[in-house]
C-alpha cells in the first residue's frame, strides 16, 4: 500500500506542478496579448500623427508656393512705389 500511496502522492504533486505551469503560461500569454494590443494601439496613433504631420507639411508647402508665386507681383509693386517716391523726392536717374 505504501508504494501505491507514494505513487499517488507523486501523481498528485505532478498534477499540481502541471496546473501551476498551465496557470503561469496562461498569465504569460495574457500579458503578451495585452502588450500586443497596446503596441497595435500605439502604432495606430503614430500612423494618425504621421498623417496629420503630412497634411500640415503639405499645407505649409502650398502656402510657401503661393507666396513664391505672389513674389514677382509684390516686387513689381514695391519697385513701382520706390520709383514714384524717388520721383517725388527728385531723385530720378540723373
Amino acid at each position: 500500500m505504501t508504494n501505491s500511496n507514494d505513487r499517488l502522492d507523486r501523481i498528485e504533486a505532478l498534477q499540481l506542478q502541471t496546473q501551476q505551469i498551465v496557470d503561469s503560461n496562461s498569465r504569460a500569454i495574457q500579458a503578451l496579448a495585452d502588450r500586443l494590443a497596446e503596441l497595435a494601439l500605439r502604432q495606430e496613433e503614430a500612423q494618425e500623427e504621421r498623417a496629420e504631420l503630412r497634411q500640415a507639411t503639405i499645407g505649409i508647402a502650398n502656402l510657401l508656393s503661393s507666396l513664391d508665386s505672389d513674389r514677382p507681383t509684390i516686387l513689381r509693386k514695391l519697385t513701382s512705389i520706390e520709383n514714384k517716391v524717388d520721383r517725388l523726392l527728385g531723385r530720378g536717374d540723373d
